[in-house]
């Protein structure tokens, strides 16, 4: 039953009951109705973040579950983009450096993979943190790019070392006459008095003595250019090696090699004699690099310890007489 409220009249001395407008009425009860819905909103907020429905509880586990793979591929990322740049400074300041290759432009090894629109086609318009996605995304896309680059450096690099063990056999690198006594040794590289002319000439090699028919070698793999009779150089052989050397060997008495003849280095390529301008048995012997004629004593370091080495040194600029030439 309804409570009726009272009110004291002075005017009857009377106690009269309470008459609620009916705009009055229906405030209240909006009022009411306000507060009750502000109070249960409340509630249940606080009800459902303390308390979460079985799929909301599984929800918050996933996302949870996301946020450590998330961060477990970050770190995963962060550890082959440290790999790669070990990988890359390798490249650049040793494997490069001993094939005299220039290194890749940083430029190109960090060049970009292009804007985020090319993501969007991948991702979901529902996702609210798409960022993190796309930043994901463009790691994983900027590593693939920089691992190709990488192994293109590596195929050029092999090609370079393939080449580089060419050029090594090529190099005229060791004596062409038997010298480890170092005896052999007449002449060396510069002005020195032709024995004939008895002027200062310029030697554009080295003279080895050894006796008639002694055996001469090639110092490297090439190709045989000549073998025939040429002027004051007597019998001479060329042999191009490729990568810039030829060599000279000239004054022999007999040819154990033709023109265009493949020859490796040690091959026998010929005898001692003395023809041309020559008095006395010798090997004149030079190395062409570029076209200009270099000192040979520079290249015999296959043959020679490093105290050897120096005693050549040595030898090639006391005697200032060649044998010939």
């Amino acid at each position: 039953m309804a409570k009726i409220r009272y009110y004291y009249d002075t005017e009857t001395c009377q106690y009269e009951p309470v008459k609620i407008s009916r705009s009055e009425y229906f405030t209240n009860i909006a009022g009411f109705t306000i507060l009750a819905t502000v109070l249960g909103f409340t509630f249940a907020t606080i009800y459902r973040n303390y308390f979460p429905s079985t799929k909301e509880a599984e929800l918050l586990k996933e996302n949870q579950e996301l946020v450590l793979k998330y961060e477990f591929l970050n770190k995963e990322l962060e550890q082959t983009n440290t790999m790669l740049a070990v990988l890359q400074e390798r490249d650049d300041n040793i494997y490069r450096s001993i094939f005299e290759a220039d290194p890749i432009p940083m430029e190109i090894r960090k060049g970009g993979t292009g804007g985020t629109e090319k993501y969007k086609d991948l991702l979901d318009e529902k996702l609210k943190r798409e960022d993190l996605i796309i930043a994901t995304l463009q790691k994983i896309d900027n590593i693939k790019k920089q691992m190709y680059i990488q192994t293109k450096s590596y195929d050029e690099l092999m090609k370079l070392a393939q080449q580089k063990s060419k050029m090594i056999a090529s190099m005229p690198a060791i004596m062409p006459l038997a010298n480890k006594d170092l005896q052999t040794f007449a002449s060396g590289f510069g002005y020195r008095i032709h024995p004939i002319y008895k002027v200062a000439k310029m030697h554009t090699g080295c003279d080895l003595t050894a006796p008639h028919g002694s055996p001469i070698y090639a110092s490297g793999d090439g190709v045989v250019l000549t073998a025939e009779f040429y002027g004051g150089y007597g019998n001479q052989v060329e042999i191009d090696h490729g990568f810039g050397y030829i060599t000279k060997y000239a004054h022999l008495s007999a040819f154990k090699c033709k023109k265009g003849q493949r020859i490796k280095r040690g091959e026998l390529i010929g005898y001692v004699g003395s023809t041309g301008t020559s008095v006395a048995p010798h090997l004149h012997y030079e190395v062409i690099k570029n076209g200009q004629k270099v000192d040979p004593v520079h290249y015999f370091f296959n043959d020679l310890s490093p105290q050897q080495y120096e005693e050549m040194i040595n030898i090639s600029s006391q005697n200032k007489q060649s044998l010939g030439g």
